[in-house]
């Protein structure tokens, strides 16, 4: 009887497999965001180190880059979006805050606490500071290259 199973599984792991093939390029079109391309961005050092990320407005647009407000809370304590957080290998927290239309500065952050959609910060840029709450991650991948880019 387990001869006659073997068989099955067989073409069970090979549609499955061949299913994965032929769904990935869909998968792929579907992505709201092509890669950044070279011609795309301008990627200005900083003598902080980082850098100045400089988009066309062509480009921001297709990444579809959205930006919030940090806000002070009663207290007077500094709230960003918890979307506009991002972490790098080290486990550092960032924003991207936008410094002029369609250009973008990663700052540092100190992350207190995190409440549903907010985060409360230690340190980060002022109240009123636009910060990206959709794109950081292309920013980054533009900021420090991709696969060895």
């Amino acid at each position: 009887m387990p001869k006659a199973k073997l068989p099955v599984i067989a073409v069970c792991v090979a549609l499955a497999w061949a299913g994965t093939q032929f769904a990935a390029p869909a998968a792929m079109a579907d992505s709201p965001a092509p890669p950044i391309q070279e011609k795309d961005v301008t990627v200005k050092r900083l003598d902080s180190g980082l850098s100045e990320i400089i988009l066309p407005e062509k480009a921001a647009r297709r990444l579809e880059i959205k930006t919030s407000e940090v806000r002070a809370d009663a207290s007077g304590r500094k709230v960003a979006p918890y979307s506009s957080i991002i972490y790098d290998l080290a486990g550092d927290s960032w924003v991207y805050s936008e410094v002029a239309p369609h250009r973008y500065e990663r700052t540092k952050v100190k992350v207190e606490r995190i409440k549903g959609g907010e985060a409360l910060l230690q340190s980060g840029p002022p109240a009123g500071t636009k910060v990206v709450t959709a794109g950081s991650i292309e920013l980054y991948g533009a900021e420090v290259g991709v696969n060895g880019e």
